[in-house]
């Protein structure tokens, strides 16, 4: 059996991330989801042509020629451009990885870009080969960091959302001022629940140091005032958990 992947990048804080690595399970599970959310858009497509055909018939000959070019783009784009278009827009992820817990990131812990999606994607067509996923599912398991072939030309990897621990935290109460957590990246999550995770095993001079600047840090990022929670772990946990609610 193999280990548990997992992604390891040091960051400037001297914190050691560790990404879950999402396997072949995970990964066509979400894919699943996305496949019955594509099949009911492309119902919807259908019963359009159905609509089509019927103004066709009633001698409407331009607008059905027009409405039939339409549907053959729209679902030419959502048959190629599903999956580049989420994870584009929703940061690494389409309906089937949220639903199950996937996102894409970079292989150095950042999100991904625009053209990172449309590349891992346009690859897709080599993954699918010979139509099972047979590519795909091949490269996941030889691959030290399971990627497929779209993932190893685009530079990234699908990983675990992170979960925060579920107790230690000052949290807000419902009447306070939003902090802006939900615009954390996962990467800056991974952060904060590394550090939450690993203060008690840290030497206090290191463990405040380390408090020090990734609170700082979450201040600049989310544009909070600097003199603002002057506990610094305190800020890190309401943080925390807003970005769990």
């Amino acid at each position: 059996m193999r280990p548990p992947e997992k992604l390891t990048i040091d960051t400037p804080e001297q914190i050691a991330l560790e990404f879950p690595l999402a396997g072949a399970g995970s990964r066509f599970l979400a894919l699943a989801i996305d496949t019955f959310v594509q099949l009911g858009i492309f119902l919807i497509l259908a019963l359009a042509a159905l609509l089509v055909l019927w103004l066709r018939s009633r001698g409407y000959q331009a607008i059905a020629t027009w409405g039939f070019a339409l549907l053959i783009l729209l679902g030419f784009l959502l048959y190629y451009g599903y999956f580049a278009a989420f994870e584009a827009l929703w940061g690494g992820q389409t309906p089937g990885k949220r639903a199950i817990g996937l996102r894409v990131i970079s292989v150095t812990g950042q999100p991904i870009t625009t053209f990172d999606a449309l590349l891992r994607n346009l690859l897709r067509i080599v993954d699918q080969m010979p139509g099972v996923y047979a590519v795909g599912v091949l490269s996941i398991f030889f691959t030290a960091r399971n990627q497929r072939v779209g993932d190893l030309v685009a530079g990234t990897v699908v990983v675990q959302e992170p979960r925060l621990p579920e107790v230690g935290f000052h949290a807000a109460p419902p009447t306070a001022t939003r902090l802006g957590a939900g615009r954390l990246t996962i990467e800056e999550v991974e952060i904060i629940q590394t550090f939450l995770a690993r203060r008690g095993d840290l030497p206090e001079p290191q463990r405040s140091r380390t408090a020090s600047q990734l609170a700082d840090r979450l201040r600049t990022r989310l544009e909070l005032p600097a003199g603002s929670h002057r506990d610094d772990e305190a800020l890190i946990e309401v943080i925390a958990g807003e970005w769990r609610r």
